[in-house]
């Protein structure tokens, strides 16, 4: 049993707290810190309504590294779970080294001033990380997280190699509204806007955003379009995967998202470069994003299922040639909200960060230095996924993927 801070109050930070709490046998105490602490509030209420269990909460700036070191001596947590905002990733690492303990995130830092993402920042803190004994585990989500833990589990157990790689995330949900995103609008516009990448045959193709499209037949959802992006876990899953020759990341949406996007963009408000409005500097897309429904409201509205997962491409590991197999993991809005209050966007990110802190918590994962996913036992993160409200599947394709 082990103590936890969480720091962050959105929707996945609400959903992660709740599974932290009907696992009482791994967290013993649950500590919540945010901003906002109302918003800390409301979400311990919501853990004491339906589990019984306390959260304590706390107010906090987690860009004031000595702040936030004082409170996490103060509360004498093993563990920080990193659920604010990937612009906050690296002080909140620069505490946990000054206060002594494990660190886990679900996405790579990015600057404020440019969406860029890459984990160099984070590797940067390999060495100190190591010389302090402690270990920092990143891209504990879903995507990243469990389609980089689907691909080693594969590696691990039906493919020698990987060849080809295609994460596919489908959201086939509809909350009602006329323009909404399913997680945190600034970080899901900025990803979304970005161009995209993926890698081939050992370095990055470049294309312009949400210009390649294809359609899948998704699993409990239908016929989906789905466009090529560029997500984080395909710089790690290439390092370590080095015989990968292709990695590619599709996600699905819409034609009314693309729409809306399409003229938001046109008139300038997805833009991350300030303008001076009435004698103060605003970012457009952060001004936005506060107009914006908040993901975490949109739970009671949200109908529909998501299907995530991988596709990879090998040789057998039996020796039978080459194969392709499918492992995915189906959700539904509905069942999500009903155990936690939150819907299936913020569920699948939520339940493996508390599953990759139980990982650390209880010595199934551990080591010195920094960590991504990919780099530890498939075997038990899986295992847990599937007592978590997060099942899997894997099936055998005829083939590799045609397009």
């Amino acid at each position: 049993m082990s103590k936890v801070l969480v720091i962050g109050a959105g929707g996945v930070s609400s959903v992660c707290v709740h599974k932290m709490a009907m696992n009482a046998g791994i967290f013993s105490e649950i500590h919540l810190a945010s901003r906002t602490k109302s918003k800390c509030d409301a979400i311990a209420a919501s853990v004491k309504q339906r589990t019984g269990v306390d959260v304590a909460t706390y107010e906090i700036d987690a860009e004031e590294v000595p702040a936030l070191t004082r409170l996490i001596e103060q509360t004498g947590v093993k563990l920080v779970v990193n659920l604010a905002l990937p612009y906050q990733d690296l002080p909140i690492m620069d505490a946990c080294l000054a206060a002594g303990v494990d660190y886990l995130d679900t996405a790579n830092y990015e600057p404020k001033d440019e969406a860029k993402f890459e984990y160099k920042w984070q590797w940067a803190y390999q060495d100190r990380f190591r010389e302090k004994g402690l270990m920092a585990l990143l891209g504990s989500g879903f995507d990243p997280g469990v389609t980089s833990v689907f691909a080693m589990w594969l590696k691990k157990h039906k493919l020698k190699t990987i060849r080809s790689l295609d994460i596919l995330d489908c959201n086939g949900g509809d909350h009602g509204q006329a323009f909404a995103t399913n997680f945190n609008p600034e970080i899901n516009i900025r990803e979304v806007t970005a161009p995209a990448r993926h890698w081939l045959k050992g370095e990055w193709v470049e294309t312009p955003a949400m210009t390649i499209r294809q359609q899948f037949d998704f699993e409990g959802v239908g016929p989906k379009n789905m466009y090529l992006m560029y997500h984080e876990e395909l710089e790690s899953l290439a390092k370590f995967l080095p015989e990968l020759e292709r990695g590619r990341f599709w996600m699905t949406f819409g034609d009314a998202y693309i729409n809306h996007l399409t003229v938001l963009q046109n008139v300038g408000m997805t833009s991350i470069e300030p303008v001076n409005y009435q004698g103060k500097e605003i970012v457009p897309l952060q001004f936005l994003a506060a107009v914006l429904p908040k993901p975490e409201t949109l739970g009671p509205t949200t109908k529909g299922k998501t299907n995530i997962g991988d596709i990879a491409t090998g040789q057998a590991l039996d020796g039978s040639g080459e194969k392709t197999f499918y492992i995915y993991n189906i959700c539904d809005h509905e069942d999500a909200f009903h155990e936690t209050g939150n819907q299936a966007i913020s569920y699948t990110t939520g339940v493996p960060a508390m599953i990759g802190a139980a990982m650390m918590l209880t010595g199934a994962w551990k080591g010195e230095g920094v960590f991504n996913i990919e780099q530890l036992d498939p075997d038990p993160f899986m295992e847990m996924l599937n007592t978590q409200g997060l099942p899997w599947q894997v099936k055998e394709l005829a083939g590799p993927v045609e397009f």
